[in-house]
């Protein structure tokens, strides 16, 4: 195994080491090689033995051969019958996860991980690669990225767990109980109401800095509270109500009443505006968050993947 040998040796193996011996080519094969794991149809040993290469370069420090690497690793996976599976989403958030998180290689990398692992639904990649990829990002605390996966995912309590630390470490105490009620309303617009159920419940009693409830201190925490209530009993005149008296509490966020014209239209049947009333780029913000032209009968959480743009 010479790639091995020289890596361990301390020796660079850069890209185009592997075009060079012959006897190399079977060990990190390309997709268009007649003779390679390729063109046999094992795709499974090649993308495995790439994957420990990857795993050994990271190891050396050798960031642009590991992501060469990784990136053969999804080709294989794009290019063969894999069907989306734990493990293999397991390995590609490994591999994502000791990239160089400035590298342009991670952003490459992530944008076709996670299309892959739509199956080719459209959607905006599997929930629990989502989650995998929030994670690294959490402990990296790049909390805004890591909170956009979590949307995505089904993880509501790790979701919450993540804007504790978020807001303790790095928001005002006066907002803390914004970082939640913007986490519930966008769960909602999403469809995914077992999610902000979980991630409301698990923020309010884990915060340090809010007094145990309900009823909270903080009357946006009170309106959240009540409005998960009425999304379960489905009442107009219920949600009606609701937004009218906590306006006060609303106004803190423009893109607040924004939500809840959508969240009215996917849980009590209220019709979608005629326009906007908001254009250029908040427009664009809320038009990302909710999709256009997307079937709202589809399975809780998964109906509407459109990306959410978060500040």
């Amino acid at each position: 195994m010479e790639m091995y040998v020289r890596v361990e040796e301390g020796k660079k193996w850069r890209r185009k080491d592997y075009h060079k011996p012959v006897s190399c080519r079977p060990l990190i094969p390309t997709c268009d090689s007649r003779s390679g794991y390729m063109s046999q149809g094992k795709h499974a040993e090649a993308r495995e033995l790439m994957y420990s290469g990857a795993l050994l370069f990271f190891s050396h420090n050798q960031q642009n051969s590991a992501a060469d690497l990784s990136m053969l690793v999804l080709e294989s996976l794009e290019k063969s019958d894999a069907k989306v599976a734990d493990d293999l989403l397991e390995n590609l958030a490994k591999l994502f996860s000791l990239m160089d998180p400035n590298s342009p290689e991670r952003v490459a990398f992530v944008s076709r991980a996670l299309k892959w692992s739509s199956g080719g639904s459209g959607k905006l990649g599997h929930p629990k690669l989502h989650q995998l990829l929030a994670i690294t990002l959490w402990k990296e605390q790049n909390y805004s990225e890591s909170r956009y996966h979590f949307l995505h995912s089904t993880d509501g309590e790790g979701c919450a767990n993540m804007l504790v630390e978020y807001s303790s470490s790095r928001g005002y105490r006066s907002e803390v109980d914004m970082f939640v009620a913007q986490a519930v309303l966008q769960f909602l617009c999403l469809k995914n109401k077992t999610s902000a159920s979980v991630v409301f419940t698990t923020y309010t009693q884990k915060h340090p800095s809010i007094e145990k409830g309900p009823p909270f201190v903080q009357p946006l925490l009170n309106f959240i509270w009540f409005l998960l209530l009425a999304v379960d009993g489905g009442k107009l005149t219920v949600f009606t109500v609701l937004c009218e008296q906590y306006q006060p509490s609303l106004k803190r966020d423009p893109m607040y009443n924004e939500y809840l014209d959508r969240i009215g239209q996917l849980f009590f049947g209220v019709p979608p505006k005629q326009t906007s009333s908001y254009g250029g780029l908040l427009g664009n913000l809320l038009n990302s968050l909710m999709g256009t032209g997307e079937d709202d009968d589809t399975e809780e959480g998964q109906e509407d993947s459109s990306p959410i743009e978060l500040d």
